[in-house]
């Protein structure tokens, strides 16, 4: 009996991590993480108990200081790095290598490969970050925050595909590919607007330091070098040329992502020949001992090694840091960022206007809620009607613009664009406010949509016995 229970006890563990392995994979992971990660943000940015030690962590100095034996000499690298912009400038670089190694993918071999295919979720991304900046403008134009306009630009690819995930078969798939494909040319106009628009005074010398590195591995890269190393040590020393540059450094991650090679290592001709030799020398060293035993272990090595390099580093490196990007860097950031301290109810007021700072939470809501959803909706519908590009397949205009809506959940880019338009807190923390409000409204806006518009759908399709006759 109690062999039997301890067989079901370890049934029942085996299980579980199969449970959560296949939770940690559902599409709506990342995202329900991600909101987890708000309210706690929230909690701590706002409890008494809290705050002060909330704040004081964000601020905290991680500089090294370097001192010469006389001590006349100091060396603090990097110059004026606390724990926020560690996370800012430093683990955000990670999420932005991995957005430049998905929108490379996506170019290269993906629903941007071909103008056909990326011609309509390209026009719709730049019509869904016209219209929130125009809306945004239209509310701060001649103001302090008018530096804002690039905050209700951006779509969170996260939050958007794990609402679509949770609203099941109701969207079709051609419209789910369609969100996906708008939200990589988003990201990537995103990575434009912050790399031209919110960089800093720019340091010639870093700059072109940097770009010399880059080219260096351009040519690596064509020379056939396919090993990670010789991509890991220059994507350190540009990020650090970038942080000193005056360009933000998290472009660098973006810069970096697209000179990955996406070609394997090893051809197909070469992976089937040396796959056929390793297999018969795994056959051939059967014995009568557990499986595998040392020889096997060896051949079997050397398979999983020909498999890895048989897939373009570029593939690898994506598949490698999706989960770190989900589940540890987005989620701290959004506890770095999140956490807004609400020290009276109007500050929630997200209509407040002065003449001299103006309305940012106007112009961020309005333009997540309403701008999003119109520009994409918008310039969808003129591409399709001049003959640029085809409409997804089985879907309906009013389908798509509740698809439209949810490009309105603008969370990781649209805060880390108002963590760099503004240099006084209160206009930085009522844009936080802002976004969450706005982001939440565009997600209960398009859901709510989605499930009205496919019920109108479902009941105007004749019955089966209708159809037969």
């Amino acid at each position: 009996m109690r062999l039997f229970s301890m067989f079901r006890w370890v049934r029942r563990r085996h299980l579980m991590g199969l449970r959560g392995q296949v939770i940690l994979e559902a599409p709506w992971a990342g995202g329900a993480v991600l909101f987890v990660c708000v309210v706690i943000a929230m909690l701590l940015a706002n409890l008494p108990a809290t705050k002060l030690y909330y704040h004081h962590l964000l601020q905290t100095d991680l500089s090294l200081l370097v001192r010469s034996p006389d001590g006349v000499i100091d060396w603090l690298f990097p110059r004026g790095m606390t724990v926020e912009k560690f996370v800012n400038d430093g683990l955000m670089v990670v999420f932005f290598f991995a957005v430049g190694l998905e929108i490379k993918r996506e170019v290269v071999c993906g629903q941007l490969s071909t103008f056909r295919r990326a011609i309509l979720p390209v026009l719709a991304a730049a019509g869904g970050m016209l219209a929130p900046a125009l809306i945004f403008l239209a509310f701060n134009h001649g103001t302090a925050a008018a530096n804002g306009w690039g905050i209700p630009t951006a779509t969170d690819i996260a939050f958007a595909v794990g609402v679509l995930s949770m609203l099941g078969d109701r969207v079709p798939a051609s419209l789910k590919i369609f969100l996906t494909a708008l939200a990589v040319a988003d990201d990537l106009g995103a990575v434009l607007v912050i790399a031209l628009f919110y960089g800093g005074h720019v340091q010639i010398v870093c700059l072109l330091l940097a770009l010399v590195i880059m080219l260096g591995v351009y040519l690596m890269n064509r020379m056939g070098e396919k090993r990670v190393f010789a991509y890991l040590l220059p994507a350190v020393a540009v990020w650090g040329l970038f942080y000193y540059s005056g360009v933000h450094s998290t472009i660098s991650g973006v810069a970096m992502a697209l000179l990955i090679p996406m070609e394997p290592r090893y051809s197909r001709e070469y992976f089937a020949h040396k796959m056929r030799w390793l297999n018969a020398r795994v056959l051939r060293a059967a014995t009568h001992e557990d499986f595998p035993n040392e020889e096997q272990r060896f051949y079997l090595r050397r398979i999983h090694d020909l498999s890895s390099n048989s897939v373009g580093l570029s593939y690898r490196l994506e598949h490698a840091l999706a989960p770190y990007v989900a589940f540890l860097v987005m989620p701290i950031f959004a506890l770095a960022n999140a956490g807004v301290e609400i020290s009276s109810v109007e500050y929630l007021n997200i209509f407040h206007r002065s003449a001299e700072s103006g309305s940012v939470g106007m112009g961020v809501f309005f333009g997540l809620l309403a701008g999003k959803p119109l520009g994409i909706f918008l310039a969808s519908w003129i591409a399709v009607r001049a003959g640029l590009a085809e409409r997804p397949a089985g879907v309906t205009w009013r389908m798509l613009l509740a698809v439209a809506c949810l490009g309105g959940i603008g969370f990781t880019m649209s805060l880390f664009v108002d963590s760099l338009a503004f240099d006084d807190p209160t206009l930085v923390d009522r844009g936080k406010i802002s976004i969450l409000m706005g982001s939440l409204a565009a997600a209960l806006a398009g859901s709510l949509l989605i499930v009205l518009f496919s019920k109108g759908a479902q009941s105007r399709k004749p019955a089966k016995n209708e159809m037969n006759k």
